[in-house]
């Protein structure tokens, strides 16, 4: 009885109190590394103090899709569609205004688990911001994003990294075709999708405005190449993403890219995913929002 108090008044604690940062850490770690769970759940019980405090603090780390509002908005529609890769069809989930043509077009790139809810919605949310939105499933070479996530980041690892760049070149161009569009396209990733975002920016030369949520940096010696607008989200707690920042700002500055980089204080890694209780944070998730759609709308318009 003694052991269930406490387990409940932990899960408690962590539900209106700031997860310890060594746990964040720990869970950043085992999602953005080779680390298995069973490696994972052993460091977190010892974090922890316990199996059964770790099994408890488990379902806070780990995106929670059925509680998070799916969005919804009755002037936006919503399709799966399929368009030509480099080795077979790419699937996709595309959003767009009703009865709208000569639109600005943005690439959504998912995290490293898939083409999930959370990043369906996000590819919503872009078109009811006035955009043709294109969320691109990065696994549709497996057959697309599995349900457990631990497969879909195991698969995002067995990736041909060329042919899956292709695919999201290819998405673009498919972006760039389309009679209701206005021919200019942007591009926004986060996590694994904002490496991709760093790198469309890079080998497209017809790409206007890329944005990154805390993503991995181009090496610097391929700066030269953006021809886009860059803007850069990252939070200020996400250690292991921002140390690539200054190599990369100074290669953007040496070489005249327009870009922004705006580090959130006190934010970890993943803070725009609302199905991420632990690692969500509102406050900088509406301001990085709103500097977003602030971009697109003055590149793409």
């Amino acid at each position: 009885m003694v052991r269930k108090h406490y387990i409940s008044i932990y899960c408690s604690y962590f539900n209106y109190l700031p997860m310890d940062q060594k746990i964040i850490n720990l869970y950043d770690e085992y999602t953005h590394s080779k680390l298995n769970r069973k490696e994972f759940m052993r460091k977190l019980a010892i974090i922890t103090g316990s199996t059964a405090l770790a099994l408890t603090v488990l379902p806070l780390l780990e995106n929670n899709y059925a509680s998070a509002s799916s969005f919804n908005d009755d002037n936006v529609v919503t399709e799966h569609i399929t368009y030509p890769g480099a080795d077979g069809d790419v699937k996709a989930v595309l959003a767009k205004p009703k009865d709208k043509k000569n639109l600005g077009c943005v690439l959504v790139i998912h995290e490293n688990r898939g083409l999930n809810p959370h990043i369906i919605d996000v590819t919503k949310r872009v078109a009811a911001e006035g955009f043709i939105a294109l969320g691109v499933d990065a696994l549709s070479p497996f057959g697309g994003t599995p349900s457990d996530e631990d497969k879909g980041r195991e698969l995002i690892g067995k990736l041909d990294p060329v042919k899956n760049l292709q695919n999201y070149l290819k998405g673009l161009e498919y972006l760039r075709n389309r009679k209701d569009g206005n021919g200019k396209t942007g591009c926004v990733g986060f996590c694994w999708g904002g490496a991709m975002a760093n790198k469309l920016a890079v080998n497209d030369p017809k790409l206007l405005a890329a944005v990154a949520y805390y993503g991995a940096q181009p090496a610097t010696e391929d700066v030269p190449k953006i021809k886009a607008s860059i803007m850069l989200q990252y939070g200020g707690l996400d250690e292991r993403i921002n140390a690539g920042i200054p190599a990369y700002e100074a290669a953007l500055k040496e070489n005249h890219i327009d870009y922004k980089v705006y580090i959130y204080e006190n934010v970890n890694h993943a803070f725009n995913n609302d199905t991420s209780p632990t690692r969500y944070n509102e406050t900088a998730a509406k301001l990085a929002w709103k500097r977003t759609i602030s971009l697109f709308k003055a590149k793409l318009a």
